[in-house]
């Protein structure tokens, strides 16, 4: 009995002993935040997404805190609305941005890009283009494993049985950018939403050269120029075989969309367009 009791007070005298060390050291070195983490971390969506660039919105919250001004910090969920509030707690100006969307850069459905061979390995993305260039006579489409649909927290992409495609749901996707970083492809990019959430972008990333492109998929883009040749707002350039939109350049005339004769130019939430009635000759009219 007299063990048992020496043993508990033993371990008693060195608990209390070493929580008043450990105590002792805390306030040596403990670290002083500022209280005005804790305003901004609270008018954040909590998110903790990683696509303002840092690892959560109390990282973001720390780094805008101790900013000298907020022109390279942003929040892509809370957006320019979010910003404003952040910038009216720490008394500084931030950065009004055009509001952004996830864009789909593969238009390689079933039909159009031929299934070449089988995989029957992980339903994983990232695994599969570590072991073979894909399914497809096409290296640079879409996988179809749905990496990106795992990573995005908001429920904002799906994949599309029919096509084997991701589609973006553009009023659920806050331009976290967590599907580019999980798409190994990278076949998906961030956009202007544009006005009217109208937007025009060529629907592949095929680098090869026109016959090669076109032999792989029926919906690449082949460098041909003729997008390039109608656009009067200089917005296209070809580069490494490929026809690319410069968002800041495009009136969204959509000339080039109807130029395109592979439909690699993706038309988006345009209203229908107007089919003219070709004129009859008199003649036929009267016969």
């Amino acid at each position: 009995m007299t063990t048992t009791l020496i043993t508990i007070a033993t371990l008693v005298t060195l608990g209390v002993f070493l929580a008043v060390i450990l105590y002792i050291v805390a306030q040596k070195f403990k670290v002083e935040e500022d209280p005005r983490i804790d305003d901004v971390e609270a008018l954040l969506p909590g998110a903790n997404c990683g696509g303002c660039g840092y690892a959560g919105c109390r990282a973001f919250a720390t780094a805008s805190v101790g900013a000298a001004d907020l022109s390279l910090l942003y929040c892509p969920v809370g957006g320019n609305e979010g910003m404003a509030n952040v910038s009216k707690v720490l008394g500084l100006a931030a950065v009004a941005k055009d509001p952004q969307v996830a864009v789909v850069r593969c238009n390689g459905t079933f039909c159009a890009r031929p299934r070449t061979n089988s995989y029957e390995g992980a339903t994983s993305c990232a695994i599969a283009s570590s072991l073979y260039s894909g399914d497809t006579g096409c290296s640079f489409g879409c996988l179809g494993k749905g990496d990106c649909v795992l990573s995005c927290k908001f429920d904002a992409i799906h994949m599309n049985p029919e096509t084997g495609l991701p589609e973006v749901d553009q009023d659920k996707c806050t331009a976290c950018g967590t599907c580019i970083t999980a798409c190994p492809k990278m076949i998906i990019e961030l956009r202007k939403k544009g006005p009217k959430n109208r937007r025009v972008f060529v629907s592949c990333i095929n680098k090869d050269k026109g016959g090669i492109a076109k032999k792989a998929c029926s919906s690449a883009c082949t460098a041909c120029t003729k997008c390039v040749k109608v656009c009067k707002f200089d917005a296209i350039a070809i580069s490494q075989n490929l026809a690319c939109i410069d968002f800041n350049k495009c009136t969204l005339c959509r000339k080039c969309v109807s130029e395109c004769p592979t439909s690699a130019i993706i038309e988006t939430n345009f209203p229908p367009r107007v089919v003219k009635r070709e004129e009859v000759p008199a003649e036929a009219a009267t016969a």
